[in-house]
């Protein structure tokens, strides 16, 4: 299933803020959210504006070392979740399709890693129907959501 990133959110819990990744599937009323790490979610964020600030960061560095070694981010999978023995959610798994000069290889990464590439390549992205089937939810609890720019402050 087609995706894309719709917005990068913190959303409140029990435990305090945490930063999810929505994903729109085409298509489809519900979204996937994706629940990731404050770093992750400023890199994607960052990808998402596509704005220069100098030096590299991680996720430009792999992007700029993949140019040069003749490679690009072909798409991104997120293929299934590895759901936790306490029935708590679970864990996504990322496929990154990469074409190389040696032809395409996959590469396991984690979804937000594999987001924060896509954002700054404009690879697409894909959800298996079993994750969004698993993971799927009302598009409308995430609207109301603060970005996660305007809560970590300046990216």
């Amino acid at each position: 299933m087609q995706a894309s990133i719709d917005a990068v959110r913190v959303a409140g819990t029990p435990q305090g803020p945490v930063p999810v990744v929505v994903l729109e599937i085409d298509g489809k009323n519900d979204v996937v959210p994706i629940f990731i790490g404050f770093n992750e979610a400023s890199s994607i964020a960052r990808g998402l504006e596509a704005e220069d600030i100098g030096r590299p960061l991680t996720h430009d560095l792999l992007l700029d070392v993949m140019e040069e070694l003749g490679s690009r981010i072909d798409r991104v999978v997120v293929s299934e979740i590895e759901n936790r023995e306490d029935g708590q959610g679970g864990t996504y798994i990322a496929d990154l399709h990469v074409a190389t000069p040696r032809g395409e290889t996959v590469i396991d990464a984690r979804p937000s890693d594999s987001l924060a590439l896509a954002a700054r390549t404009n690879a697409s992205i894909e959800v298996s129907e079993a994750v969004f089937e698993d993971s799927r939810d009302d598009s409308e609890k995430f609207e109301e959501l603060e970005d996660i720019r305007n809560v970590s402050g300046e990216l």
